[in-house]
């Protein structure tokens, strides 16, 4: 991390010469601009500066597309401005004399805008530090790894891709070795960007990877979360590999991304250990069940892709039902740690999750259940792939999206104007989706239908 007056050291040094402006995007990637580093000291840091409003109102490809009452064609797609949060202010080592910072979204009158990822997490923020709590959180990211370019998977029509490894390399310290030069290069160029790396791992899928990073605050933990996505792919390019984060890239076991949640109080107290069954406390079991009672209204905000549901499948560690367990994977909500270590895991989020959304969406459906003071169901002990009477994660977009838009919970806690916002997004993702041909749909009707 870089204080402002690093960051003036190093500019003035010629180490620094480029500061890169970003926010973070409805599909969770670093969208914003690079600037001169002696212009971003003199003019952005004290001025912000200004990026068109399209950037929270298009589709994957930045295709502008209807429905969104933040910025259309109506309004003329005019502007609103990027607040750089000098807080975030680092050094990205893979790039040469760059730092970055990243930005909050506000109207050209100052106010937040609501919508925008980083603020919707700020709003459920602002709720628990109401009770003088701090929301804590890690994610546990996965990609796969191929060789070859981005370019040359494009070319290719992403077909016949190669994996980094040819079989099964989870937890294989000789498989991961084959790739371990980039695998450390991502490592140690995070550590320089300021995120503290905890380990490496294979996965179960053919060149399949995890790299985990030390838990922090919720908003911290987004953040890193953000950049690690945009840093891992450019290092990859370097070595000449592509990765990807997409939930389901093939038929075999997809990229997930388990999101482990816990809550301290002002005190540094955690608060949702105590003396009850699996150590919890009373405000813990109410937020587990607050957890397990607003998780299909809110998996629109875990699963934001067509692709996400593909990963719902009995066997795959992926969860099918709406249940929780102590250190059971089968089920959506796994309850691991001891004492002031003690968290609760979700395992519905894939690799593509926006982490602002998702913790967001968690945070809320927590502190809902203590609100309520919800009673915490038993667990399941076992496998929770074949108790059919468990309610069930959403298996489509479809389902999920109307889940959402009639959910007291999501308007009730996030607003209308949130609530509207992402629905439009579902459905520009649903609407594309439904316009397509597939490959699938040739090779299985072109002849025999």
């Amino acid at each position: 991390m870089l204080s402002v007056n690093q960051l003036r050291e190093s500019v003035t040094a010629g180490a620094v010469d480029t500061v890169v402006v970003a926010i973070t995007d409805m599909q969770g990637r670093l969208q914003g601009k690079r600037f001169h580093a002696r212009y971003f000291l003199d003019e952005v840091m004290p001025h912000a500066t200004e990026a068109c409003a399209y950037l929270l109102a298009v589709d994957t490809e930045m295709n502008t597309v209807d429905g969104y009452q933040l910025a259309s064609w109506e309004t003329g797609y005019g502007d609103f401005v990027l607040v750089p949060d000098m807080a975030t202010l680092r050094a990205v080592p893979w790039q040469p004399g760059t730092a970055l910072v990243l930005a909050d979204v506000a109207a050209l009158d100052g106010a937040p805008v609501a919508v925008s990822p980083r603020q919707v997490l700020r709003a459920q923020l602002d709720r628990a530090a109401e009770r003088g709590w701090t929301a804590l959180a890690g994610t546990e990211l996965e990609f796969v790894l191929y060789e070859g370019s981005y370019e040359q998977a494009w070319d290719c029509g992403y077909r016949s891709l190669v994996p980094a490894n040819r079989y099964n390399a989870d937890y294989s310290v000789l498989g991961t070795g084959r790739v371990e030069p980039l695998l450390r290069d991502i490592r140690n160029s995070m550590t320089g960007a300021g995120l503290y790396v905890e380990s490496a791992k294979g996965e179960c899928n053919l060149g399949q990877h995890e790299i985990a990073f030390r838990y922090a605050d919720a908003l911290t933990t987004a953040d890193q979360h953000s950049i690690y996505k945009t840093g891992a792919k450019e290092i990859a390019a370097r070595h000449g590999y592509a990765l990807t984060f997409m939930a389901k890239p093939n038929e075999r076991e997809g990229n997930s991304c388990h999101i482990h949640l816990s809550f301290r109080a002002a005190s540094g107290s955690p608060v949702m250990a105590g003396d009850g069954p699996y150590g919890l406390s009373p405000a813990g079991e109410s937020m587990i069940a607050g957890l397990l009672a607003g998780l299909r209204e809110l998996t629109l905000l875990l699963a934001p892709t067509i692709n996400s549901y593909k990963r719902y499948a009995p066997g795959s560690f992926a969860p099918t039902a709406v249940a929780w367990g102590p250190d059971n994977r089968t089920c959506a909500l796994r309850l691991v740690g001891h004492g002031p270590s003690l968290r609760v895991e979700c395992r519905v989020p894939g690799g593509d999750v926006n982490p602002y959304l998702a913790l967001a969406g968690l945070i809320a459906a927590a502190l809902s259940g203590v609100d309520q003071a919800l009673p915490l169901p038993a667990p399941v002990t076992g496998n929770a792939y074949v108790l059919g009477e468990l309610p069930q994660v959403p298996p489509t977009m479809d389902e999920a999206l109307a889940l959402w838009e009639s959910s007291p919970l999501a308007a009730g806690v996030f607003g209308a104007q949130v609530v509207s916002h992402y629905a439009t997004m579902a459905r520009v993702e649903l609407d594309a989706y439904h316009r397509v041909v597939t490959d699938w749909e040739l090779r299985r009707y072109f002849e025999r239908i």
